[in-house]
């Protein structure tokens, strides 16, 4: 009986994931859908449909397709089989691993004991050592993602091959960039994986790739909307993310919100709307460009937003955060090398890069300084926790703003620049408000309770 209700139960989640995901989709196509006017408008801007974003992004889905499909149904059939029971053979260990997995979710009071033991060791070693370590991931941190942000953006806007003679040309193909930053990714997480203790894997392999098609969607908008906006509107842009991953954790996780966290999704609203109206747009051609560019924006927050939602609820399972970076970053290479091979852009990308040097150094950096970004982020967390995390990276995305400002010379106007304050204001009130919370609970389970007497 217990065997045939623990099955049920499983059952219901399912089905609770997959209509969760059928509501999620539908939404994404209702809003590209009245993209199709803009996009015949903006074609005339475009030197072919081939160049056309939205032409490529429907393309990119359709080389998805055709792994998701496919896997959609091996899966489905395998469990159709009853295939844990009655399997056998070489393979039965990798289809169990991919389809089924061990479905345990004891991974929760494991956290909770490396955590404990976390902050016993920063308790027990000195202050000075302690401040040194923090220097060193907020250096660390600071160095990868601005350098990361202004190759992103010398990649998308600017040409190669420039000289007296030559007009020069750009990179456009965004997916490769993707997948060169997760097949680095994915190296660097599988090497640390080898050489590290890790948690025995609980997650069917295949729930990865949930997040992982999101994720690569999300990274594509990232790029892709360089060729349309500037990069500090992008950088306010991912820092008003806030307000959709509160939406998505209401309709994936059913989470609930506090009064403040409320409070300061208005206040990054104000600030970006205050640096979007006030933003020159000498540099778009017209007003399609930029509204392209803001669709594409909108994009990437929804499939980020979704990405860290589906995360979360992975991390139920038992698993560590570099185990959960492999799982997502092999999923993202076998769908990005599958649609790049099917279009034919793989080649045509390496051939760009042989014929350009600089670029091909360029997009090897940015991968290195990716990969390296997120191993410091889990170090980070791992050592000081998610406060001092958010705050090292809220003042590197105010970095990144100046930074960019300075190096290709973006105009920002005394109301652009008050917003831009607004929203880093936000960030840091949420930080202090988690954090004051936090020591609230801590107060409160360290209060014995009263004890009555019989």
């Amino acid at each position: 009986m217990k065997v045939g209700g623990c099955k049920r139960i499983e059952r219901v989640k399912k089905s609770k994931m997959t209509s969760i995901l059928w509501r999620f989709w539908p939404a994404v196509i209702l809003v590209m859908l009245p993209l199709a006017q803009a996009a015949e408008e903006e074609s005339l801007l475009q030197e072919s449909w081939n160049d056309f974003w939205l032409f490529r992004f429907f393309l990119n889905i359709s080389g998805y397709a055709t792994i998701i499909i496919p896997g959609y149904l091996l899966i489905q059939y395998y469990k159709r089989k009853n295939y844990l029971e009655t399997g056998r053979g070489i393979c039965f260990p990798t289809i169990k691993s991919c389809v089924f997995g061990s479905e345990t979710k004891s991974g929760l009071q494991e956290e909770v004991s490396t955590t404990s033991r976390n902050e016993a060791t920063v308790a027990s070693s000195s202050s000075a050592k302690q401040f040194a370590k923090l220097l060193v991931c907020a250096f660390g941190l600071q160095a990868s993602y601005l350098t990361w942000g202004v190759l992103q953006e010398r990649v998308m806007t600017q040409t190669y091959g420039t000289a007296d003679t030559e007009l020069g040309e750009k990179f456009k193909d965004s997916q490769f960039l993707v997948f060169m930053n997760r097949i680095l990714a994915l190296t660097v997480a599988g090497v640390y994986c080898a050489l590290t203790k890790q948690p025995r894997h609980g997650v069917p392999m295949y729930k990865y790739s949930f997040a992982s098609l999101s994720n690569i969607l999300s990274s594509w908008c990232q790029y892709e909307a360089l060729k349309f906006i500037s990069f500090p509107t992008q950088v306010l842009a991912k820092a008003s993310k806030v307000i959709p991953v509160m939406l998505m954790g209401k309709i994936v996780s059913r989470k609930s919100y506090e009064y403040w966290e409320y409070f300061t999704a208005v206040l990054i609203s104000v600030g970006v709307s205050m640096f979007l109206l006030s933003s020159t747009t000498n540099k778009h051609p017209s007003t399609v460009t930029t509204f392209s560019g803001v669709v594409i924006l909108a994009g990437y927050i929804v499939f980020d937003s979704f990405t860290s939602n589906w995360q979360d609820n992975l991390f139920k399972y038992k698993m560590s955060s570099v185990q959960m970076m492999f799982g997502v970053n092999l999923f993202s290479c076998l769908f990005t090398v599958g649609s790049l091979l099917e279009q034919g852009a793989f080649l045509e990308s390496l051939k760009f890069m042989s014929r350009h040097s600089e670029f091909a150094f360029h997009a090897v950096l940015l991968s290195v300084c990716s990969a390296c970004g997120q191993l410091f982020i889990f170090y980070t967390i791992g050592q000081f926790g998610a406060a001092a995390f958010t705050i090292i990276m809220t003042l590197r995305q105010a970095f990144a703003i100046l930074l960019s400002c300075f190096v290709y010379g973006h105009a920002v106007t005394i109301v652009g620049g008050l917003g831009i304050a607004v929203v880093f204001l936000a960030l840091l009130l949420r930080v202090y408000a988690r954090s004051r919370m936090k020591r609230r609970s801590k107060k409160a389970t360290l209060i014995p309770a009263p004890v009555e007497k019989v």
